[in-house]
């Protein structure tokens, strides 16, 4: 009897620590999303495409949400990052720049908030006009909901992918001004994240300088970049985003390496670039944002 009792205590324990750890989703915009007009279809997962693994793609967003993965308590350091997926602002690559980015962060104890963020580009409005009203408001949610969900409030990043990488970029460099009218307590709340991570970024040059969006200031969050030399998008953008970084005093590092392609996430390849991920956790941890876990 004492056995068996045993037994269902552990079960019940295991089932308590296994519903701990369910990631948790929440609305980014509590009632009418602003500026939609209900143009836009039914939101859906397009078929898988890639060679190997293959990759969802999600599209037709019109209801941005979070859904905010927790790392092991063991592990924890409190530290944040909301993930933005690319995909050219027509679509995100779900799992390949979401969710298993989301996982990478937990396995060195950072909680993983992955951005579903309005795709396609809407008419008549800049292509991160709307992702940008997401990406800001999802930073003073997360940080508004710190204590509640263990993070320091001083250690919330961005991290993004090609179209989002663009988004983190100008996340970033637009903290100071909303691009949307104030709702509630949370637009209270500061939307500047603590660092940035750019994963060949797309869309942050025009011309012979960086886009008008990309506003770099001294204030501009610490950022760590990573780009293939052979990507199509042109390493050129992060390189123009670093100089200006280096130019303001803001402390960044960039990896550019000698191949890779473009869209290769965390997935491990012959490439060095597929090394990112290594490089970035030095960066975090040399720039204390890993800090000491919580234990």
């Amino acid at each position: 009897m004492k056995t068996q009792l045993s037994l269902i205590l552990v079960v019940i324990v295991l089932a308590s620590s296994a519903m701990a750890e369910e990631p948790i989703t929440l609305k980014v915009w509590p009632d009418k999303v602003p500026g939609e007009q209900g143009d836009v279809g039914d939101e859906q997962l397009q078929p898988p495409t890639g060679n190997g693994k293959p990759i969802q793609r999600l599209a037709n967003v019109t209801q941005p949400t979070l859904t905010v993965f927790r790392p092991d308590k063991e592990k924890d350091t409190g530290a944040a990052v909301l993930i933005c997926p690319g995909g050219g602002y027509n679509i995100l690559a779900w799992d390949l720049e979401g969710t298993e980015v989301a996982e990478w962060l937990n396995s060195i104890g950072v909680t993983g908030i992955v951005l579903k963020y309005r795709v396609p580009r809407r008419k008549d409005r800049e292509k991160h006009d709307a992702p940008l009203q997401d990406a800001q408001r999802a930073m003073s949610i997360v940080r508004s909901h710190a204590d509640e969900w263990g993070i320091d409030a001083k250690r919330i990043g961005i991290l993004g992918f090609s179209a989002g990488g663009h988004l983190s970029a100008a996340t970033s460099t637009n903290f100071d001004k909303r691009n949307y009218d104030a709702i509630d307590d949370v637009d209270a709340v500061s939307c500047r994240p603590d660092f940035a991570i750019l994963i060949y970024p797309a869309y942050l040059t025009e011309g012979d300088g960086l886009a008008p969006e990309i506003r770099v200031t001294a204030d501009t969050p610490q950022t760590f970049f990573a780009h293939a030399s052979d990507d199509g998008i042109s390493s050129e953008n992060s390189i123009a985003m670093y100089l200006a970084l280096k130019k303001a005093k803001v402390p960044a590092e960039m990896h550019i390496f000698a191949s890779g392609g473009h869209g290769f996430g965390l997935r491990p390849s012959e490439h060095p670039a597929s090394t990112w991920p290594q490089r970035c956790e030095q960066w975090l941890r040399s720039r204390g944002i890993l800090g000491e876990p919580s234990n």
